[in-house]
């Protein structure tokens, strides 16, 4: 049937939408004011979740990743019924056709539910009542706070009302859009995303100031059920002073223990008390998440206490399977696509990869036929050529030079040029089969595809320059 007003009837339409979702999370804050034990439980009511109801005491927060359904913490329930809304939960994942995976449970829920796990990290908590005690036997934390202070940088909390439209909002998302853009992992979704600003009035917001500009900014969220509080953001300005991501969470703990809190956290360091292969995952990794540095710093501040963290699945499913379809919740656009842009914004390591590819290039360009080269200098001009790229590549990985950087990225980019030449006056002509297609081909897009990196990896090191002031 013809619609003379398709637009209108879309607007209608996600106005519908939204207005659903709003009942449904309302239904939820709800229950989480009379259950939300985890600490990530007030992050359900973030965008992009979704909800399955159990009975009118129980909820159950997920996204669906097309081939498993990644809850959000353990279920949302009386905690007599944790164990039996979950097992019900993945149930009807199974009738979905999709795996079920629980991120970021204590072992709360692994007493009351029957299913596998691995530990993905530790996640500290405080007692506000004792933060006093910890600065007077902590002279380095102590010093960090005095330098902040020193450099004129002062904390206080923000109104509800002056986030909403106003001037300090729009000043915390310059300071947002600069801290992400100091990050060298792609943004990320599911429990991770930066969301500051919903249900403002449940939350504690701080900002940090230096000479009337934000340099620093702090979210606490409630965890109801344990009158406690998460500091789910906790954001620096790359420009900052030493010491005022402390002089946040210094303000924060005071704030806490005034209303009586008996239980903060920061949430989850990945990987922290984590062995075997995932502790190896962590290590290699480093160069593109600073697992160690996060640990490091939460563990700076003296908690109280260290809680295991784990990953949830059914008996049977493999762990791996289970960490994959988890990361594929995280990566926002498929775990590819979000693997590429994470490489991307990571200059030494684009750096390193393109080091490690030019060898085994090398070698096969030494033992290529003499026929794909008008002459034999030509042939060991490439190779010397390659073998001092090589040697540059390591130098600039090693320690980072914006004119090496550019004078690498121009010379590829005319090596690329050459190339191309040398394919389209000399080997299209002498193309005997496909294997030569192919490796024509390849040296034809390989200096290219390195040019464009060269390119990526110096203007994102020029902008984190930018960045840092």
């Amino acid at each position: 049937m013809y619609n003379p007003h398709p637009v209108a009837t879309q607007r209608k339409s996600r106005e519908a939408e939204a207005a659903l979702q709003a009942r449904r999370q309302a239904r939820v804050l709800a229950l989480l004011r009379r259950y939300g034990w985890n600490a990530t439980s007030f992050q359900v009511l973030e965008p992009g979740l979704r909800y399955h109801f159990d009975g009118r005491d129980a909820c159950v927060a997920y996204v669906d990743t097309g081939r498993a359904l990644v809850v959000a913490g353990a279920p949302i329930a009386p905690e007599e019924r944790v164990g039996e809304v979950a097992a019900r939960f993945a149930s009807f994942a199974r009738r979905c056709g999709r795996r079920v995976r629980f991120f970021a449970v204590a072992d709360r829920f692994l007493e009351r539910a029957s299913f596998a796990s691995i530990q993905v990290g530790e996640q500290p908590s405080w007692d506000p009542a004792g933060w006093e005690v910890i600065l007077r036997g902590s002279r380095s934390l102590r010093e960090q706070l005095r330098r902040a202070r020193a450099r004129g940088v002062r904390v206080r909390p923000l109104a509800p009302e002056e986030v909403e439209g106003g001037a300090a909002r729009e000043r915390i998302e310059r300071l947002i859009a600069r801290w992400l853009g100091a990050k060298q992992m792609a943004p990320m979704g599911f429990l991770v995303q930066l969301q500051p600003f919903g249900h403002a009035g449940e939350r504690r917001l701080f900002v940090a100031e230096q000479e009337g500009r934000i340099v620093g900014f702090l979210a606490a969220v409630p965890i109801y059920a344990r009158r406690g509080w998460f500091f789910e953001d906790l954001l620096r300005d790359p420009a900052a002073p030493n010491g005022t991501a402390e002089l946040l969470v210094d303000a924060a703990m005071r704030a806490a223990a005034e209303e009586g809190s008996r239980y903060v956290t920061l949430g989850l360091a990945p990987l922290a008390g984590v062995g075997g292969w995932l502790g190896t995952v962590g290590r290699l990794g480093r160069g593109l998440y600073d697992f160690a540095g996060l640990a490091a710093f939460k563990a700076k501040l003296r908690p109280h206490a260290w809680e295991p963290i784990h990953l949830a699945f059914p008996r049977g499913d493999g762990a791996f399977s289970a960490l994959r379809d988890t990361l594929a919740a995280f990566a926002r656009g498929g775990l590819l696509r979000f693997g590429v842009e994470t490489l991307l914004r990571v200059p030494t390591v684009v750096i390193e990869l393109l080091a490690a590819a030019l060898l085994p290039w090398t070698l096969l360009l030494a033992l290529a036929p003499a026929r794909y080269f008008p002459a034999p200098w030509i042939q060991w001009g490439w190779v010397a050529f390659d073998l001092a790229l090589f040697a540059a590549l390591l130098r600039l990985a090693r320690r980072w030079s914006h004119r090496l950087a550019t004078a690498l990225a121009t010379v590829v980019t005319l090596d690329a040029a050459v190339t191309w030449l040398q394919a389209i006056v000399w080997n299209l002509r002498r193309i005997e089969g496909p294997g030569d297609a192919a490796a024509i081909a390849a040296g034809a897009f390989a200096p290219a595809i390195a040019a464009v990196l060269l390119w990526r990896a110096r203007w994102h090191r020029r902008r984190l320059a930018a960045l840092r002031g």
